[in-house]
């Protein structure tokens, strides 16, 4: 692969890519676990600090195996190929569809309450959303990613609004950033776990970067530098945003509701100036649930290329005029239609928050691993300041996957189920290939 990735674009992907809807619709779930304003938003600097630092654990890896495949194959040569293949697959029957069912649900519920329909109508917008995006996506990749640029520009308008007016409200509701504490009958660790779990969703598609590990020019400065920079600038953004959110509404009208982006927004622009700022909203939650519509059908067609599903010949196959894998793009699709019938936005991200950190600490856990066992590997980039940085990136890690077992334990469970179900998928194609 050909180093030709700048610095510039290798910061804009991070940015891009992580930017999405969670910004918006999280807050009113994190406000609901922290029970205060202090905790809800050190928790956004938090979400913010793991995500650096396992950002910068990974890239070491990704720098010293820029292989294709990315996180799979770190996955893969560290722990085997059957760990390789079970990120794959939950990847596949999680993560992705996870995403797009969330963002569909929550676009589905805002536009209901923008134009004033009936609630009963939310779930059926987000079902024809999802199906018209991976209709636009079988038109061309070409299409898709130039659709993708606009709309990575246009998500800026809002955000840029809602900071500036935000930060400039003449009428702010006074809020107490001190003591750091949770609400009432809650404990801290349970606030603060609960909130953290809720907040990573917003910062997910970081590690999307490293996938680029191989293609980044000086990689050993310009890999960490995108990293830090672009994920530093993004919890600066998501803290002013939430902010403006904290300081235009009272406190409890904020606590579990979804609809807070569209009510600071009209108490901040007025009628007509909160239901254009919203549409800008909707406009970025639709680039990301195109974002990863674009990316996700690649991960069955992946699989299927190394005939680790069944039929994989015809899952692996590609349209001949548009060069989308059509198969693999309707797998995704099913899965993520029948998540927007049975699931929630916060169960949703909740979910694929926990199956993805998992996954995200052994990958940094693999960075310890083969520095013993592999010394004498050739390492571009250098994770900074070992081993503190992978200890926070490690120990949030676990922290985060421990504390969703133990607060909520279905939930979890359904992430781990659903992941091991590949189990006996590749085992069977392992022995059909031996066949073979």
């Amino acid at each position: 692969m050909k180093r030709q990735i700048s610095f510039g674009q290798a910061l804009a992907t991070v940015v891009g890519t992580v930017i999405g809807g969670g910004v918006f619709f999280k807050i009113g779930s994190i406000s609901h676990e922290t029970g205060t304003s202090s905790l809800t938003l050190f928790v956004w600097i938090l979400a913010g600090i793991v995500s650096i630092a396992s950002g910068l654990t990974v890239s070491e890896i990704a720098a010293a195996l820029p292989v294709t495949g990315g996180s799979i194959k770190y996955i893969e040569y560290t722990y085997g190929k059957v760990w390789g293949f079970l990120f794959g697959w939950a990847q596949m029957l999680v993560y992705f569809p996870a995403n797009i069912a969330a963002l569909s649900v929550i676009f589905g519920q805002q536009f209901v309450v923008l134009f004033n329909l009936p609630a009963k109508y939310a779930t059926l917008i987000g079902l024809l959303l999802a199906i018209f995006l991976m209709g636009l996506n079988f038109i061309s990749t070409k299409f898709s990613t130039r659709m993708q640029s606009v709309m990575t520009i246009l998500k800026a308008i809002p955000i840029a609004l809602i900071v500036i007016f935000g930060l400039f409200n003449s009428s702010k509701v006074d809020i107490n950033l001190f003591p750091l504490s949770a609400g009432h009958n809650t404990s801290f660790w349970t606030g603060l776990s609960g909130g953290l779990l809720a907040a990573l969703f917003a910062y997910d598609g970081w590690i999307n970067v490293t996938n680029l590990a191989g293609e980044i020019e000086k990689p050993e400065k310009n890999l960490s530098r995108a990293i830090i920079i672009g994920l530093s600038a993004i919890t600066l953004i998501y803290v002013l945003v939430n902010y403006a959110f904290l300081t235009a509404l009272p406190f409890k009208e904020i606590i579990g509701n979804q609809n807070t982006a569209y009510l600071a927004s009209l108490k901040l622009f007025g009628s007509l100036g909160g239901k254009l700022v919203t549409i800008g909203i909707l406009i970025s939650v639709y680039g990301a649930i195109n974002g990863f519509m674009l990316t996700g059908m690649r991960i069955p067609y992946t699989l299927a290329q190394n005939k680790m599903l069944p039929f994989s010949d015809k899952i692996s196959r590609t349209n001949v005029n548009t060069g989308v894998p059509t198969l693999s793009a309707l797998i995704i699709l099913f899965v993520s239609l029948i998540m927007i019938l049975l699931g929630t936005f916060d169960l949703l991200t909740n979910m694929l928050v926990f199956v993805m950190w998992t996954f995200t600490t052994l990958i940094s856990i693999a960075v310890v691993i083969l520095r013993y066992r592999e010394p004498k590997l050739e390492r571009p980039y250098v994770v900074p300041w070992y081993p503190i940085v992978p200890i926070i990136s490690i120990g949030g890690g676990l922290f985060i996957v421990i504390s969703t077992v133990i607060n909520e334990f279905w939930l979890s469970i359904t992430g781990i189920g659903l992941t091991l179900l590949g189990l006996p998928i590749y085992y069977y194609m392992k022995k059909q290939n031996n066949r073979q």
